[in-house]
C-alpha cells in the first residue's frame, strides 16, 4: 500500500486512541479490499439493524467519490473515448458528472428477495442466498455484526467460505462466532451495542478513506 493510504489509518487512530488494539486488522483490511479490487473483484456487505444502515453507507461512499475526486476523464479514459463515439451529445454531461466507482453491494436492499427467502424458504438464509447468487472467488464479504453472533450473517459467512470468497467481520469486542470463520475481524473496543456501533462508523468511514485513497490519490 501507499505510504499515504496506511496514514489514513493512523489518522484514524490519532482521533479514536481506542482503536489502536484494531490497527493491524484495519490495515489487513484494506490491503485485501484493495486486491480484491484491483483483480476485478466486488466487495459484498450485510447486517442487521444498524449495522444494515452501515452496509447501506459503507456502498455509498464507496460507489462514487467520498473524499477525493474520482473525475472518469482521469481515471478512465476507456470509457470516455468510448462514450464520446457513441453518444458524443452526452459525453461533456458525463464528464461532469459520473464519478469512478469502487464496486460494492449491500444484500440489505433486496426487499423483495429476502422477503421471498424468508416466506418461502428461511429468513436466516437471506444474506446466504445473495452471496450463493452474486458472490464468486476472490470477493469479498464484509460481515457487520455488533455481537458477532446473528445467525444471518453467519450463514452468509459460511457460504462465502464455501464458494472461496474472503471474509472481513466488523464486530464488538469479543469478535464472538464471527471471529471464528473470518479471515480479519475487526474488534471494535466495546460491549454495549450503541457503542459497538459509535466505533464501527469512523473505523469503515476509515476504511472507505483507505481505499480510495490507493486508487484515486
Amino acid at each position: 500500500m501507499k505510504n499515504s493510504t496506511v496514514e489514513k489509518i493512523s489518522e484514524l487512530i490519532e482521533r479514536y486512541p481506542a482503536l489502536e488494539i484494531c490497527r493491524n486488522d484495519l490495515n489487513l483490511a484494506v490491503e485485501k479490499i484493495c486486491k480484491s479490487f484491483r483483480a476485478g473483484n466486488k466487495l459484498l456487505i450485510c447486517g442487521n439493524g444498524g449495522s444494515a444502515s452501515d452496509s447501506l453507507h459503507i456502498v455509498g461512499e464507496l460507489m462514487k467519490g467520498f473524499i477525493l475526486p474520482r473525475k472518469i476523464e482521469d481515471f478512465n479514459k476507456n470509457f470516455v473515448e468510448d462514450a464520446e463515439k457513441l453518444f458524443p451529445d452526452d459525453i461533456d454531461y458525463f464528464k461532469k458528472n459520473l464519478q469512478c466507482a469502487l464496486p460494492a453491494i449491500s444484500l440489505v436492499s433486496e426487499s423483495a428477495l429476502n422477503t421471498a427467502v424468508a416466506n418461502d424458504n428461511a429468513a436466516d438464509l437471506i444474506f446466504a442466498q445473495q452471496v450463493l447468487g452474486l458472490g464468486k472467488r476472490g470477493d469479498i464479504l464484509f460481515a457487520i455484526s455488533t455481537s458477532g453472533n446473528s445467525a444471518n450473517v453467519l450463514y452468509a459467512t459460511k457460504v462465502a467460505k464455501v464458494l472461496g470468497l474472503e471474509i472481513i467481520s466488523l464486530t464488538g469486542k469479543s469478535g464472538s462466532k464471527l471471529k471464528n470463520i473470518s479471515d480479519v475481524t475487526i474488534c471494535a473496543p466495546a460491549t454495549e451495542t450503541f457503542k459497538i456501533q459509535e466505533l464501527h462508523l469512523p473505523i469503515y468511514h476509515a476504511i472507505c478513506i483507505a481505499v480510495e485513497n490507493e486508487f484515486f490519490g
